[in-house]
């Protein structure tokens, strides 16, 4: 892998589970994970997102989230899971968007529309979209998640990922459960990125046992942990 847009390319698409909602009840297969992706991107662009924009995500364990940060990440945008930052669109849950709305960034709203009509419903857009990749090629070296004043790129997210593949041994069909907050840059990159590279599953669960191992600190009820600090 050498940039995240590989992870939801064409080739990746199978009826394979991509994200489990424990809380949903809901499973969401990588042909559809993909092709979500590849419209959240469309609809990112056309609320004027493009490559060197920032598009700040709240940090919810939420399907909408993680297919607009890999929408994102085809655009060349660059991600951060901070609501307050400064940005061109900040997205979060619809129950949310009071907060949101601030200064000239573009709102978009998931769960429900918006009551704003200068705000956008992300799954009114993102179900329209035209299911095709969004054009342009990215860079290894092109940055991807912003957190603070410090950048990853494709190229380190992808090499980290891929440690704590072979560190923790995933593997196709392993599901992870993601029991930290997106809003720690090692939680996107072990919570998300590494279990999608093996062809596993992420979890994103309730309170009970979800999965084989959980990404996150302290007692989790997954028999296996991957610690943070490993990462």
């Amino acid at each position: 892998m050498r940039v995240l847009g590989d992870l939801v390319g064409r080739d990746r698409r199978s009826e394979r589970v991509a994200l489990d909602v424990t809380t949903r009840g809901r499973e969401v297969s990588y042909r559809d994970f993909c092709t979500t992706s590849w419209k959240a991107g469309h609809a990112l662009a056309h609320l004027g997102v493009h490559e060197g924009s920032r598009v700040a995500l709240a940090p919810d364990p939420e399907p909408e989230i993680v297919e607009t940060l890999f929408g994102a990440s085809l655009l060349g945008a660059r991600v951060t899971f901070d609501v307050d930052a400064d940005a061109r669109v900040v997205m979060g849950a619809v129950d949310s968007e009071a907060a949101l709305t601030d200064g000239e960034r573009k709102v978009l709203v998931y769960g429900g529309a918006p009551s704003a009509a200068t705000a956008t419903h992300w799954e009114g857009v993102v179900w329209s979209e035209n299911p095709s990749l969004p054009p342009g090629e990215r860079s290894p070296d092109d940055p991807v998640v912003v957190d603070g004043a410090s950048t990853l790129t494709h190229r380190d997210l992808c090499a980290r990922a891929a440690g704590v593949v072979d560190g923790a041994g995933l593997g196709e069909g392993t599901a992870v459960a993601l029991r930290a907050s997106l809003a720690d840059p090692r939680a996107v990159i072990a919570g998300v990125i590494a279990p999608l590279l093996a062809g596993g599953t992420v979890v994103l669960p309730g309170d009970e046992a979800a999965a084989e191992v959980a990404v996150g600190e302290g007692t989790v009820p997954e028999p296996e942990r991957i610690d943070l600090d490993a990462v």
